[in-house]
């Protein structure tokens, strides 16, 4: 970490600086003397022994490691013996012991710097104080706090930034499931409303005419066209699906429009009487609000078709101050619980997580011989960019002054 390599080049530093202010020292005390000139050559060695530590230190590995400091070591000893001034060296050389040695190491490697420190105070001290010896002792527990300290806190933080950097994978892991299991939730609702209803269409009208096919061909071909035209709109819709695009009922269309051609064909395809009715002035809706309305409105239309027994079915869009919302009744044979056939049932979940997703709410509501109605009510956010559309602009869809579209 930045903060280490800082305080390393701090120890090289101070260390250099020791050596050369015990060097000055020791000419100036005694002159130019043969133990001086030794004195110095084993100080020229010990700064050379220590700055080949320094350059080749990321090749040494740990065992080398401790072969260059147990040098370093051995010159330093030998120094302090020549001239005494240099073993306030030691307080490097302990930073040193620190970052290469086990506990049991270091306490050992601390006790013998100390001791070779008093032991070099009292040398060249003319009279003895308590303080030769206490200082020692004191600088040496202080530096060994402090680095212990530092140490402590370097290997908590590396600690902290390992799980981190754990906690970052395992999140990008999450977050990658996530993002497979909603692509696969939304590709099962489109299935189910688009391409499943599809088929299910496509079916019934193959069905009939293929009944039809002897006694009345004509229409007959006519089922078989709209087959077909069917088959072509659900690859149109698989097609935008697969790019998340706008279902391609509200491409050209307003969602009233869409409603009103959703369910002229689906009262076409199934012989049922599917009427649309509108109330209130329309406004814009948010894409993904009218995409949601829609699909809810394809997957209970389905669902009357496949499970009511109804004949007729009325699918209501309001719009109110500060909510849409959007009504489908059936006058079916009702139900006592949403129990699904086997292989069945996606559809009222699917339709409540689109809801879900543009903050909306479903509700359905059943009763046995009388009928099924689900509702869906979705609020409203107004924008500078998407005010209410004034009174009296009407959508042009085929409504009639009652606001309402027999489809049958």
């Amino acid at each position: 970490m930045r903060e280490r390599i800082w305080l390393n080049w701090a120890m090289h530093v101070g260390f250099y600086l020791l050596i050369v202010a015990s060097a000055l020292r020791l000419v100036s005390r005694h002159g130019v003397d043969p133990r001086t000139v030794a004195a110095l050559a084993v100080c020229g060695l010990l700064a050379l022994v220590y700055a080949a530590g320094i350059a080749f230190w990321s090749h040494l590995g740990r065992r080398r490691s401790l072969v260059w400091l147990g040098a370093v070591a051995a010159v330093w000893l030998a120094l302090v013996v020549l001239a005494p001034s240099f073993s306030w060296c030691a307080v490097p050389l302990l930073f040193l012991c620190l970052r290469l040695l086990n506990a049991r190491g270091f306490a050992v490697a601390t006790a013998a710097l100390t001791l070779t420190v008093i032991a070099a105070q009292l040398k060249i001290a003319q009279e003895v104080d308590p303080s030769l010896i206490l200082a020692p002792i004191g600088i040496a527990t202080m530096t060994t706090v402090i680095f212990w300290e530092l140490q402590r806190e370097s290997a908590a933080r590396q600690l902290l930034i390992d799980d981190l950097i754990s906690t970052r994978g395992t999140l990008a892991d999450s977050r990658h499931q996530t993002g497979v299991l909603e692509e696969r939730e939304r590709l099962a609702r489109e299935i189910h409303d688009t391409l499943a209803q599809g088929l299910t269409s496509m079916g019934i009208l193959l069905q009939a005419a293929d009944r039809m096919w002897a006694s009345d061909p004509g229409l007959a071909h006519v089922h078989v066209r709209r087959a077909a035209a069917a088959a072509a709109e659900n690859l149109d819709e698989a097609r935008r699906f697969v790019r998340d695009l706008q279902p391609p009922a509200l491409v050209d269309a307003s969602l009233p429009e869409a409603l009103t051609r959703l369910c002229a064909s689906t009262g076409d395809d199934a012989g049922l009487d599917v009427r649309f009715r509108r109330e209130g002035e329309p406004y814009p809706l948010e894409p993904d609000v009218q995409a949601a309305l829609l699909r809810v409105v394809q997957g209970a239309l389905a669902n009357v078709r496949d499970h009511s027994g109804a004949g007729t079915a009325v699918v209501t869009l309001s719009y109110l101050d500060g909510e849409v919302t959007l009504d489908v009744f059936d006058h079916g044979v009702g139900f006592t619980e949403p129990t699904p056939a086997p292989g069945r049932g996606y559809g009222l979940r699917a339709m409540r997580d689109r809801l879900a997703e543009v903050d909306g709410l479903l509700v359905v509501e059943s009763v046995p011989g009388e009928g099924t109605a689900v509702a869906a009510t979705v609020p409203v956010k107004w924008t500078a960019e998407a005010p209410p559309v004034p009174h009296g602009a009407r959508a042009h869809g085929k409504d009639d002054a009652a606001g309402r579209v027999d489809t049958r």
